[in-house]
């Protein structure tokens, strides 16, 4: 009796499984999304721009400056020559030697080359607040360049060019003021120049500015704005001008030694557009910078480091529409 009483009983009932709380993304999605990693949430929050507490932009007028060092390079046409000996920590003298071509304007599509040389003697002062450069020519022009620290964020920069001929000689005083996240300029020159910038970083790889200008003399004014892209590998800038100017710049950074540059301009005005593409390569003992522009100008300029204090250098341009061909060389000594 007892077997067959306890054949027929029922199977006991399953053991309680413990209770499992709902997966995150629903029912129906958790056995297709993975689950979300621990590390996500906190690189969340790191990516949170603090408003608040954005770098300071570059200034305004060296907005494209890594633009103008690939494409802007100091091109020059037949010998030159400049020593620099350093007399103290802070004094140094310089000796320029220069002798090549000036182009002279023609109204001939043909260039036309004049024969001049000159001597350039310079003197430098350099402090950590007060920076002094003058340069005499044997032309008889004067330029002579003044930086002073007023405060940490105010600075005095004065800017001079003197020469015996009329209507030739420019001056110019800019107060600079450095902010946390902006920066702003104001300008006083020769000849009832007015002028005034200003930029504001929005986000830490993103900064605005704006310009305004008065040329009392020819009773012209002008306003503009600009706008900076930086990161890591790529800076894009924009400028935007009512005098008609519209300039656009890119650098990508292809390593820590190579990067590769373009520009393109428009004058509204008299309705010509340019645009060129270089390069910036930096070796272990040298610098090549290079580049073409739309007009078919090709330009190479080369800075061998010979020894210490010691820099050879090879400039040229070709120009093969207006046959204008330069090629120079030269030699720097002194730091």
């Amino acid at each position: 009796m007892g077997s067959v009483a306890s054949a027929a009983a029922p199977p006991p009932p399953p053991p309680a499984q413990p209770h499992m709380a709902p997966p995150p993304y629903g029912a129906g999605l958790a056995g297709i999304l993975p689950p979300k990693p621990d590390g996500e949430e906190k690189t969340t929050a790191e990516k949170k721009v603090d408003y608040l507490n954005l770098p300071c932009p570059v200034p305004f007028e060296e907005i494209q400056r890594e633009a103008l060092m690939s494409l802007k390079p100091e091109l020059f046409e037949g010998l030159r020559f400049d020593f620099t000996k350093g007399l103290n920590q802070k004094f140094s003298l310089s000796h320029s030697v220069f002798m090549g071509s000036l182009e002279v304007p023609s109204q001939s599509t043909e260039t036309i080359k004049v024969p001049t040389a000159h001597y350039e003697f310079g003197a430098n002062f350099i402090d950590p607040k007060l920076i002094l450069v003058g340069r005499v020519m044997t032309d008889g022009r004067l330029n002579a360049r003044v930086k002073y620290d007023l405060t940490d964020d105010l600075t005095l920069k004065i800017n001079a060019q003197l020469t015996h001929e009329p209507h030739y000689s420019q001056g110019m005083f800019n107060f600079d003021y450095k902010g946390t996240d902006y920066r702003a300029q104001f300008q006083i020159g020769n000849n009832a120049f007015y002028g005034a910038n200003y930029i504001q970083s929005v986000t830490p790889n993103l900064s605005m500015g704006t310009e305004i200008f008065w040329l009392g003399h020819q009773r012209k004014s002008g306003i503009g704005f600009a706008s900076r892209y930086n990161s890591d590998k790529m800076v894009g800038t924009l400028q935007v001008a009512s005098t008609g100017i519209v300039a656009l710049s890119y650098v990508q950074k292809v390593s820590e030694k190579v990067s590769l540059a373009s520009d393109f301009m428009y004058n509204h005005m008299s309705r010509d557009v340019t645009s060129s593409f270089g390069y910036d390569y930096m070796l272990r003992q040298c610098r090549l910078r290079g580049k073409i522009d739309s007009n078919g100008v090709v330009a190479a300029y080369l800075e061998e480091r010979l020894n210490m204090g010691v820099n050879f250098l090879l400039s040229a341009e070709i120009d093969h529409s207006k046959k204008n061909y330069k090629f120079g060389f030269g030699m720097t000594v002194g730091e």
